[in-house]
């Protein structure tokens, strides 16, 4: 790169000046860009649809696996039926059998946390006061299920450009590395496969509040996410762990109180009048099996073990697979403490959360192709190795036509399982090694690019004490485009 940065001038000099120009920005670049990424996501899931004139009138064309084939799969497009939004229901209050008549039928309800299900309600209220509405004005209509659709996906992109805007402002002696979250093949593919980027934007936007010294509302925006996916949850560990290091045990009291306050606040209005609707999204995590993506698939396809838990009857959740996934999460988040509590200074936040994430993915019996989007903030603040990190994502976005290919199955010329489950081994592999690239930039302070160019931690607070320490510009030169910089540069003063 360096060396093609000749035809323009040659590479950024010590003293060069950016972000200077009144309009283009770095930020409204990085907007632009992750604008342009998710029109590109977008067009992909445009022939998911496309309409035909069928006997009762216009149709969705998913004809022929179009879903698979196209590679243009969204969850939005099938949950707006199963969930019965087209016919006004009520999440969680309102419920639907199904498999009726077989031995697995069961009685079901909305099977997302309280606030992603409500997103999907207000979508297909929004949907219907569109079409209303269109009956007497000229508004561009089509099939609910398309509007219902392309509501929901104004709103996804929108969190996406919250997130990306979150990751610039967390990094403002590194705007450019916000380039990886807004061009990230992952957002091409996945912004608008399910409602995930809804609970990214929550967790980076926790982080940006955390960072800018307010840590109520990260604990909230954490909480928020929470009834959103799970996962920004998970942060709070390495916010206590982090404060326990540097000796703030207030901040991290803050942060996790707002969160708790913040998930009770959202859940208990569902919780109370509709209990076993709002169990649905617990009952189904402990009930379902391993998905096609998880290790525990992969192992017993290629050795032919049946699972810990056998052939299970309908609807028998499976315990000991339960118990053994949790475990193994539990043993990672112990050695993720040991780790932030035993290595030579305090370590980053952003490393942390990642590892903590990371590990949830990989023991855990569900990995949706979709939940790699959790991963690409937290990467880029925690490890900005440009090459790496860009070759992670392009891994990781081919896992999706490979599985769409899956589904199609062999009769139609779709892709054999060996091929499907070998790619997500390598996924896999990819993401253990950007873990070990993790852990070493925390066990070395040394190798962090972050901590050359932005100081300590610019994810923690800045206390008056650490201000007096922190210092007044990076601590050294880091090469024309961060990703080298003298292994002999004087490190900063631990906290």
């Amino acid at each position: 790169m360096a060396a093609t940065s000749r035809i323009v001038g040659g590479p950024l000099g010590r003293h060069a000046l950016i972000g200077r120009s009144r309009y283009w920005t770095p930020l409204r670049v990085m907007l632009l860009f992750a604008a342009l990424t998710l029109a590109l996501g977008w067009l992909g899931k445009a022939p998911c649809l496309q309409q035909y004139e069928g006997d009762g009138g216009p149709q969705l064309d998913w004809r022929n696996s179009r879903q698979y084939v196209a590679m243009c799969y969204t969850d939005s497009v099938p949950l707006y039926g199963i969930h019965n939004l087209d016919r006004g229901a009520v999440p969680y209050r309102d419920s639907w059998v199904q498999d009726a008549g077989t031995p697995r039928e069961q009685v079901r309800y909305m099977e997302y946390p309280v606030l992603t299900g409500m997103f999907q309600w207000m979508n297909a209220r929004l949907t219907e006061q569109w079409l209303s509405t269109a009956a007497v004005l000229p508004l561009p209509t089509a099939l609910p299920v398309v509007v219902y659709v392309d509501h929901v996906a104004a709103w996804l992109a929108l969190a996406w450009l919250i997130v990306v805007w979150a990751v610039v402002r967390l990094r403002p002696s590194r705007p450019w590395d916000g380039a990886l979250v807004a061009l990230s093949p992952l957002v091409a593919v996945h912004a608008f496969t399910n409602y995930d980027t809804l609970a990214v934007a929550a967790a980076t936007a926790a982080l940006l509040a955390l960072a800018r010294g307010r840590p109520w509302l990260a604990g909230v925006l954490l909480g928020v996410g929470g009834a959103l996916k799970m996962y920004p949850l998970f942060l709070l560990l390495p916010v206590v762990l982090v404060a326990v290091r540097r000796r703030n045990p207030g901040t991290a009291a803050r942060v996790v109180a707002g969160a708790a306050i913040a998930w009770t606040a959202v859940n208990l209005p569902v919780a109370l009048p509709w209990t076993a609707g709002w169990r649905e999204f617990f009952r189904l995590n402990q009930d379902r099996g391993p998905n096609p993506e998880s290790l525990y698939n992969i192992v017993s396809h290629f050795s032919g073990w049946p699972g810990f838990d056998g052939d299970l009857p309908p609807n028998q959740p499976p315990v000991v697979l339960n118990a053994v996934s949790a475990a193994a999460f539990v043993a990672c988040l112990i050695a993720i403490t040991v780790l932030a509590l035993r290595c030579p200074r305090p370590p980053r936040l952003a490393p942390l959360c990642f590892l903590v994430v990371a590990a949830f993915l990989l023991v855990n019996k569900v990995w949706s192709p979709q939940y790699s989007l959790w991963l690409v903030p937290l990467a880029v603040l925690a490890v900005p190795h440009r090459r790496l990190l860009l070759g992670w994502m392009i891994v990781d976005a081919l896992v999706w036509p490979a599985t769409m290919l899956s589904y199609l199955g062999t009769d139609k010329k779709g892709l054999p399982t060996d091929w499907f489950l070998g790619t997500v081994l390598v996924r896999d592999a990819v993401v253990v090694a950007l873990c070990v690239l993790v852990v070493r930039t925390v066990l070395a302070p040394g190798t962090d690019l972050v901590r050359a160019t932005a100081g300590d931690d610019p994810d923690w607070p800045l206390t008056p004490a650490r201000a007096e320490l922190a210092p007044a510009r990076p601590l050294a030169d880091p090469g024309p485009l961060g990703e080298r910089y003298p292994a002999s540069r004087p490190r900063p003063t631990a906290v």
